[in-house]
């Protein structure tokens, strides 16, 4: 399975970039893990696939638990070769409302207000988590 992580910005902290690393080599088994940086959420919409299948990680978003995240991976598995699946994360203003209505979902980590480089690597933890969880294999905890 191939997935895009379209963020916006770059990332500098050696630490989190080194957090990162870490989860990136950990999903290599289960997917192929693209994280994009865009200079704009511009950048981001013109680079999308027509037919990518988009998750927006917002605010306004509905909050999941990681087992109803790692059944929405499932899905996307299940449904094969097809359109390309994309998460995005939108830099210090969230997203425009152009990026929701394209979205096919919008995910919330609830109503606490994060920063945009720690969801980042809250997201690919959560994508890591969500497969370890699909092949019920050791790593959650219910």
């Amino acid at each position: 399975m191939k997935l895009t992580l379209a963020v916006i910005g770059k990332l500098k902290e050696s630490y989190f970039l080194a957090a990162e690393a870490e989860y990136t080599k950990r999903l290599r088994p289960y997917c192929t893990l693209a994280v994009t940086e865009f200079k704009d959420e511009a950048a981001v919409l013109a680079a999308l696939p027509a037919t990518a299948q988009l998750y927006a990680f917002d605010e306004r978003g509905t909050s999941m638990s990681s087992a109803a995240f790692s059944e929405l991976i499932g899905t996307e598995q299940l449904r094969g070769g097809g359109a390309p699946v994309w998460f995005a994360i939108g830099g210090a203003d969230g997203h425009s409302d152009e990026l929701r209505k394209r979205a096919k979902k919008l995910i919330s980590f609830g109503q606490l207000t994060i920063a945009h480089r720690l969801v980042r690597l809250l997201v690919i933890e959560q994508l890591y988590r969500a497969f370890k969880i699909l092949r019920g294999e050791p790593y959650h905890r219910d």
